[in-house]
């Protein structure tokens, strides 16, 4: 009984996932302003389980380095959720920064990657340079947009991910 229940919730997470992926692409404008939502409560409650973490430190060094930390996460927090628009942009700038600087690594580590798959290595750094010029060339425009067609397609692939294995989950149980 308890294995049926698995599958299906994991079927109805899937359903839900791929629904919320496609609202997410098809207004990428509210799916943006959702994941600098989910981002800002994500560093707030970071930083508060940091908060409390960092009292567990041993050490003043270690238990000053916690607080800071968790100050800084505990202020982006509130800062995206108190001004979602200016996430957007933040946000957008630095994701486009990670894209650019993860393209140049990644095509730099392909010259020392041994074997016949280096040229994936390759066109991985090739995909997240272009999408760094991408966001960049349209850039602000692209922070309207950008944030909530990733949350979309992040959230596609996973639900189709869950409804497959709720699948196999069902198959096992029969």
């Amino acid at each position: 009984m308890g294995e049926v229940v698995h599958w299906v919730l994991m079927l109805v997470a899937g359903v839900l996932s791929v629904l919320a992926g496609l609202f997410a692409i098809f207004n990428p404008l509210a799916g943006s302003i959702a994941a600098v939502t989910i981002a800002g409560w994500g560093f707030l409650i970071l930083g508060v389980l940091e908060l409390v973490a960092a009292f567990q430190a041993i050490g003043w060094g270690a238990r000053l380095w916690a607080i800071l930390l968790a100050v800084i996460a505990i202020i982006a927090g509130i800062q995206l959720l108190t001004d979602v628009l200016g996430g957007l942009f933040s946000l957008t700038f630095l994701l486009a920064v990670l894209f650019l600087a993860s393209g140049v690594f990644k095509i730099i580590a392909s010259f020392q990657t041994p074997g016949d798959l280096r040229w994936l290595v390759l066109l991985s750094g090739a995909v997240s340079l272009i999408l760094a010029f991408m966001i960049l060339s349209s850039f602000p425009a692209s922070a309207m947009t950008i944030l909530g067609i990733l949350l979309g397609v992040e959230l596609l692939s996973n639900g189709v991910s869950l409804i497959t294995l709720s699948m196999m989950g069902r198959q096992v149980e029969a």
